[in-house]
């Protein structure tokens, strides 16, 4: 493949211009301090990632207040203590002449906290509490508020988390959302948070600061988000400007069942969701993901109107060099990611950094002495 093809062709969006149709989509590893700042493992990560080749990153998502961080470590934006580091991630990708966008997400039911909030409360008092409607302005102002810093750092554009059955998706799935307010019940009533996030940054922001979207379009478990009703929601964030939409299928719930992880191993598994949202939004921007393993089938994906963009993501840590194999500027064949493999995945549920079972040997030991952990003790099996 050479810079030719339309994959290594300029794409504007927003203000915005990429220099091609290659991004990296936000993905957890765990690097972060313990506090919640820039550690400089993440911005040894994200130079590496920014030197690639690609057009466009999406930083891993960072909590807009600490009751819904996602993660034991990760990184935050709820306060201005963070605006140093971030500052400093976005200078690492910025010199490399790639757009910084950082993704801002609150988890919901799925958050590391005493009492996670949730639409929708737990069986008899249980957790999650069931959040009362200060909760969702105050959290809805969180957003807003984290926004404002990440436009303050120096980014390009923030993404709001609304996939993976995180907060935002848990009010707009009728499997989690059993609200009988004006919160829940109708499609109407069940975008109202989602759409009140949107507004919100928009305001704090300005409406010319790209403002994206971690888009689900299909959850994939019974009773949950199907696509005829995700893509009335689209038209929605279509109508007040949204930035893109990266396009993503599947929860915590979905994940865990037989056909999602048999459909996972396959390549560009998401694709045909970002098809059918990109035909209710045809003038949106839309990045699609999902095991994206090799350049023919990205291009084929933008050549047959799929997606305008792809968004890579553990290929891309799997071989950081794939844009730049892709387009012909090295002749090395790609590493690829194991479609077998549960390594980052077990990592990432553990509560530990991520690492790839596709590096060197003498990289993964590298990397495990670093983070003080003994390389003869860790579980470096891809399965």
């Amino acid at each position: 493949m050479t810079e030719s093809n339309i994959l290594f062709s300029s794409f504007d969006m927003k203000g915005l211009s990429l220099k091609n149709r290659v991004t990296m989509a936000p993905t957890y590893v765990g690097y972060a301090n313990p506090g919640g700042t820039v550690s400089e493992l993440t911005l040894d990560h994200y130079r590496e990632m920014a030197s690639s080749g690609v057009a466009m990153i999406v930083v891993e998502s960072a909590t807009v207040n600490q009751e819904g961080a996602g993660f034991p470590i990760g990184l935050r934006t709820d306060g201005d203590q963070f605006l140093e580091g971030l500052s400093r991630l976005v200078t690492v990708i910025k010199d490399q002449g790639v757009l910084a966008v950082q993704q801002i997400n609150h988890a919901g039911r799925f958050a590391f906290s005493p009492e996670p909030l949730a639409p929708t409360g737990g069986p008899e008092g249980a957790p999650p509490r069931e959040m009362t409607l200060e909760d969702i302005d105050r959290t809805i102002s969180a957003y807003a508020d984290s926004a404002a810093r990440v436009k303050a750092a120096g980014f390009d554009g923030v993404e709001i988390h609304g996939g993976t059955g995180y907060l935002i998706d848990q009010f707009i799935s009728p499997h989690t959302n059993k609200r009988t307010d004006t919160y829940g019940g109708s499609l109407e009533n069940r975008m109202r948070f989602s759409l009140g996030v949107f507004e919100a940054i928009q305001e704090i922001v300005g409406r010319d600061y790209p403002v994206g979207y971690r888009f689900m379009a299909y959850e994939g478990i019974p009773g949950g988000l199907e696509i005829g009703e995700s893509s009335k929601w689209a038209e929605e964030l279509a109508k007040r400007g949204v930035a893109y939409l990266s396009v993503t299928f599947g929860t915590y719930e979905s994940f865990m069942l037989p056909e999602y992880i048999e459909i996972e191993k396959t390549e560009c598994f998401m694709a045909k969701y970002a098809g059918e949202i990109k035909k209710a939004v045809p003038h949106t921007p839309v990045i699609t993901a999902g095991r994206i393993q090799t350049p023919e089938a990205a291009e084929k994906i933008l050549a047959e109107g799929t997606a305008d963009l792809i968004g890579l993501s553990r290929v891309l840590i799997a071989d950081p060099l794939w844009p730049k194999k892709a387009a012909g500027k090295l002749s090395e064949p790609i590493n690829r990611c194991e479609p077998a493999c549960s390594l980052c995945m077990k990592r990432v549920m553990s509560g530990k950094p991520v690492f790839c079972s596709q590096w060197t040997k003498e990289r993964r030991e590298a990397f495990l002495v670093r983070i003080g952990e003994k390389p003869e003790e860790v579980d470096q099996s891809p399965d």
